[in-house]
């Protein structure tokens, strides 16, 4: 045994021993946070168990016959009273055994046991799939396994048992010792780069009382059997001395460790890189009201998608001719994607079609999502108020329409399976609404951004909740009015706001249409009355029926039915109540403008933005501070750098009128310094000129093709500092990235555009 890496916990406060459990589920849910080769990883069953007593207890015994489910106390758990780690329960997220009382005879305590056994154990990120899928571990085979390798322990194997059991001081006695033990699958990441693809199982046996989570992971022998491999077991432990929290890192036996760089990692990696991690999470104590990511579909199928789409439209980002960043929107686009093919493939295996399913993409911007799912087979098409640049570049098998849609009953699509909103801004609440309407066999999938009510932006009602998180709270309830059973789910992409909701099911049959209609109804005229905070104030929090949609759907319905009809009576008896007329379903409904207002600062006069940038320059450069260094070519040149100023002194210098001007764009004085980067650094709310020196000496440091990119941009503009600072630029012409002097301008590299087949 030897201890690959320890670290104290700085101010831990009343944080541990709970944080370290936190952070152990961190590590057991989300491998990849830690293990950029890793995809994620399944939480197959959990169970409980107590490790056998060499001297005590014999072969036959196993520690199988003592498994019953658990939940810690408030004065059990880790060291100093913490809770230990939280339990799978339920059919929905694996099987555990029954809990037995001690008043049931031994007979009827083993028919219970075998009972639990026979029920198959299930893929944690697919809840409610009663067949087994791929990769799923019989319960008979996992209760043998932990069986043998109990027997193992008795028989004789005492060093592995001291090490399970943290043996020596302070060790907690064998009555005492129950265990939380986790059967977790590891999903290596799909890559080119990484020829190790096969998922590997391990036993994580969890030591509360201890504080140590130790990994057994498995492996076939040469008859196809599972057995504990040896060799690279390890541990992470918390230990408590003097008032200080130590997390260390043990490894059972170092000498005969194998390391694949992917599923076991060298043990530099688990001392330095894990234990830092671990370290971090235990620390921040951080709640999070959203799932994991991609808890409603397989990460073994997903990252074999998600890798193919990549390798097959990368070639994206080179042609991307809007203004957005391409690699974000590509690769992001690319996840969404292969997240809703694989969330459709599995929708087709439930339901036994073989056709796939057609989609309406609203609000498509840019277009990727349609074409890369109509390019996979997938008949469908995007609507966008706007047409893009890009929509030319992919050829005519990605169906793309220029219009704006407002919901009436003009904007349904009765064919159609599946209707899409990726940042659907003011069309997002509509989605559930448009997609119930369209038919009964319509099912959505939306990705909130922005944050619109039916009418108009918006406006909070619970200030304990974070906006987005209130804001996805609402959606779910427009979709559970709406008749939906909505999921939530968790994507893996580039985006703060990456939370999707998905509607694959009704909760009525289809013969109480007209019912569940007239209740969206009332519901949607209901939120037209719904009144804004005063500013400084806040509306008393939603009544129970906000959250009733993910608590149960027959309690949260009759809430929300009682609801609805309460207010639907009010607006009633206010406006009149009669059939709904033509046209919009709720008035005052307005799709975003065609012509979208350019707000950044760009859009402003030229002469106007020259004016503010002199007047800043010459603010910072009022004070005389000679910045005197060696140049590239080795001579030494006196420059003026000015001072640094906040963003505050610096408005408080400009006029009124200038001001006025740039508190109508979208961030005002800011924008318009960070879009003059050549002249401004703006940097934690203070602004200082740019030392073109530094960003030359950085350059160099870049890889080869990416200086070959910075160059061919170089002399594409005037040097601001040539023409208007007092000491000229501080580079020479050789080294200056912009031209000096109009004789040296070189018009700007144009990329061809490419069409994508």
């Amino acid at each position: 045994m030897a201890e690959v890496g320890r670290t104290g916990i700085s101010y831990p406060g009343a944080l541990l021993p709970q944080g370290f459990w936190a952070a152990v589920e961190v590590w057991l849910e989300r491998p990849q946070v830690a293990n950029k080769r890793l995809c994620g990883a399944r939480l197959e069953a959990r169970w409980s168990a107590a490790l056998p007593c060499a001297e005590a207890r014999g072969p036959g015994t196993s520690a199988g016959s003592e498994q019953k489910e658990r939940g810690p106390g408030p004065g059990q758990g880790s060291p100093g009273g913490g809770p230990g780690p939280r339990s799978l329960s339920g059919p929905e997220q694996g099987t555990a055994c029954c809990e037995l009382e001690e008043a049931q005879g031994q007979c009827q305590q083993e028919e219970a046991q075998r009972e639990a056994a026979s029920v198959p154990l299930r893929d944690s990120g697919h809840p409610g799939h009663a067949e087994g899928r791929e990769g799923d571990f019989p319960a008979a085979d996992l209760d043998s396994l932990w069986e043998d390798f109990s027997r193992s322990l008795a028989r004789g194997n005492s060093e592995m048992l001291a090490f399970l059991t943290s043996s020596g001081a302070g060790s907690q006695p064998e009555a005492q010792r129950e265990l939380d033990v986790v059967l977790r699958t590891v999903i290596p990441k799909t890559s080119p780069h990484c020829p190790l693809t096969t998922p590997r199982r391990e036993i994580v046996v969890q030591d509360v009382l201890n504080g140590t989570v130790t990994f057994l992971p498995l492996e076939e022998d040469d008859e196809g059997n599972l057995k504990v491999k040896m060799s690279n077991v390890y541990q992470i432990q918390l230990s408590h001395s003097k008032e200080e929290w130590f997390i260390s890192v043990l490894i059972f036996c170092p000498e005969r460790w194998h390391s694949d760089g992917i599923v076991y990692p060298k043990p530099t990696w688990l001392g330095e890189e894990l234990l830092a991690k671990l370290a971090k999470w235990s620390v921040e104590n951080k709640k999070t009201d959203f799932k994991s990511t991609l808890s409603l579909i397989s990460i073994m199928k997903y990252s074999k998608a998600y890798q193919e789409l990549k390798e097959k439209y990368k070639e994206m980002v080179k042609v991307w001719p809007e203004v957005t960043d391409p690699e974000k929107f590509v690769y992001e686009d690319v996840a969404i994607a292969a997240y809703l093919l694989i969330l459709w493939e599995e929708e087709r295996a439930e339901r036994g079609l073989t056709a796939r399913q057609s989609f309406v993409d609203l609000g498509c911007g840019n277009g990727l999502l349609v074409h890369i799912l109509s390019s996979e087979g997938h008949p469908g098409r995007g609507i966008d108020v706007r047409r893009r640049k890009i929509w030319d570049m992919y050829g005519p098998q990605t169906q793309l329409e220029e219009d704006a849609i407002t919901p009436n009953d003009k904007t349904l699509f009765p064919d159609v399976d599946w209707l899409i909103g990726n940042h659907s801004d003011e069309l997002t609440p509509w989605i559930p609404v448009i997609a119930a309407r369209s038919s009964y066999n319509c099912r959505f999938f939306v990705l909130p951004c922005c944050f619109f009510d039916f009418v108009g932006r918006y406006s909070r009602r619970q200030s304990k909740k974070t906006q987005y998180r209130e804001y996805l709270d609402f959606i779910k309830e427009v979709g559970f009015t709406c008749g939906f059973h909505v999921d939530e789910d968790c994507l893996r992409i580039p985006s703060t706001k990456r939370v999707c909701l998905v509607g694959k099911s009704r909760t009525y049959p289809s013969s109480r249409e007209a019912s569940v209609d007239e209740k969206r109804t009332q519901y949607i005229k209901s939120r037209r009355g719904c009144p804004v905070s005063p500013p400084g104030q806040e509306l008393s929090p939603s009544p129970p029926w906000v959250a009733a949609g993910s608590a149960g759907h027959c309690d949260g319905q009759q809430a929300l039915d009682a609801r609805v009809g309460c207010v639907a009576r009010a607006w009633a008896a206010e406006h009149g109540a009669g059939p709904q007329a033509e046209g919009p379903w709720l008035p005052g409904f307005h799709p975003r403008e065609k012509a979208e207002r350019v707000r950044n600062c760009a859009a402003l006069p030229r002469d106007f933005i020259d004016q503010v940038v002199l007047q800043v320059a010459n603010l910072l450069l009022g004070e005389k501070q000679l910045n005197t260094r060696s140049s590239r070519n080795g001579s030494l040149k006196t420059w003026n750098g000015g001072e640094s100023l906040s963003l505050a002194e610096v408005a408080n210098e400009l006029d009124t009128e200038t001001l006025r001007r740039l508190k109508r764009e979208c961030g005002g004085l800011q924008t318009l310094l960070r879009n003059s980067h050549q002249v401004f650094q703006v940097v934690n709310g203070r602004v200082h000129i740019r030392d073109w020196r530094e960003e030359t000496l950085w350059k160099t440091k870049q890889p080869e093709a990416k200086q070959r990119l910075l160059s061919e941009a170089c002399k594409t503009r005037l040097c601001w500092f040539f023409m208007h600072h007092p000491d000229g630029c501080a580079l020479s012409t050789d080294c200056c990235p912009f031209a000096h002097g109009p004789a040296e301008l070189r018009p700007p590299r144009t990329t061809p555009r490419k069409k994508i087949s």
